[in-house]
């Protein structure tokens, strides 16, 4: 099983960051999801905990599908902020994709556990609190098709642009690997460009279809008004459609080329890997915990010593593939929908105890 002391998967893993960074970025992004819980929860929006929890299972499912860049030997995935931001709204967005990382990281072996606020902070807070708000403004009130996928097109390359950017920042003041800045980013930033066309347009895709699913959704999320009565039935539907048949069918036959990091750290180093030193007592330390944690490493079943030897094959590996997309996007919607439900809950029980006292 690879661990997370490897670049793996389609998130930064352990070996590029420092625990010091690391350790940064966890407190940032913390502190950002702290605020975002605490927003949500003045929103008070309960009618937003199904769709939370819905859009992130999509997430996890879409997430687990690499696409080919032709004529480059890589690979991408959709990232998936910007369209939980439409959906959901920023504050809400955040806490969700931080839930989808979260379940990846803990139980797939998907990005590394040190990592994981670098992560969440890439993955998350570009797409949601700057390429959105610019969205809105290309979108304006009008969402004809022509601004939804001229909107998605741009930010999509903003919010993508910027997390590869992060990367190579977070990298390169780790100082943990011998990846020089510049010929790092000359690497990262066109290949995810190319990823980034990909990504706008699979998100023009879902923005127009929930257009005709129910318009009102999309407009009243972008005014920060409450959903309460809308009918999201067909939304709901759809989405959870799709992340089935993407994570138990689709998954099978995504790219098995490197992605647009792992495709870099090659271009500049001639390895896909980069290995921690057993002396350092951190990275051994959260690679220990994630082999631990993770029941379904790479999204397959845990392997014998002769099946990761070569010795021995997994006779169905679709198997193990469909099994980790059903139960990734089943606990990521369980845990997605927990969090909206608690904060909202919160909110009413605290407004039930002021009224109380009032009278």
């Amino acid at each position: 099983m690879k661990n997370s002391r490897e670049v793996h998967g389609v998130h930064m893993a352990d070996a590029l960051i420092s625990p010091v960074v690391g350790g940064t970025m966890l407190a940032a992004t913390a502190a950002t999801a702290v605020y975002c819980a605490k927003k949500v929860r003045e929103e008070n929006d309960s009618s937003r905990i199904p769709l939370m929890g819905v859009a992130g299972a999509f997430i996890f499912a879409a997430q687990m599908v690499n696409f080919a860049i032709p004529g480059t030997g890589s690979s991408g995935h959709l990232g998936g902020g910007l369209i939980l931001a439409i959906l959901l709204g920023p504050y809400a967005a955040f806490l969700t994709i931080a839930s989808v990382l979260t379940v990846q990281s803990l139980f797939f072996a998907d990005g590394g556990i040190l990592a994981l606020g670098c992560n969440i902070f890439n993955l998350g807070f570009f797409p949601a609190f700057i390429a959105y708000p610019l969205f809105k403004r290309i979108v304006s009130d009008k969402w004809t098709p022509g601004r939804v996928i001229a909107g998605s097109l741009i930010c999509g390359q903003i919010g993508l642009l910027l997390g590869a950017f992060s990367v190579v920042l977070e990298t390169t003041l780790s100082g943990v690997s011998s990846l020089p800045f510049g010929t790092f980013m000359a690497l990262m930033i066109p290949i995810h460009i190319a990823i980034a066309v990909v990504e706008g347009l699979v998100t023009a895709a879902v923005v127009l279809f929930i257009r005709q699913a129910q318009p009102d959704l999309l407009m009243r999320t972008a005014q920060n008004e409450s959903i309460m009565g809308l009918g999201l039935k067909k939304v709901l539907v759809g989405l959870g459609i799709v992340a089935v048949i993407t994570g138990s069918f689709v998954a099978w036959v995504a790219s098995t080329d490197p992605d647009g990091l792992e495709w870099s750290i090659a271009k500049v180093t001639g390895s896909e890997e980069l290995a921690i030193g057993s002396s350092d007592v951190v990275h051994e330390s959260v690679a220990s915990l994630q082999e631990k944690t993770a029941f379904l490493p790479d999204y397959r079943f845990k392997q014998t010593a002769e099946e990761e030897s070569g010795s021995a094959t997994d006779a169905v590996p679709e198997a193990g593939t469909s099994t980790a997309g059903l139960v990734g996007a089943g606990i990521t919607l369980g845990i997605a929908a927990a969090i909206g439900y608690i904060l909202t809950r919160r909110r009413k029980s605290e407004a039930l105890s002021s009224d109380r006292s009032a009278a």
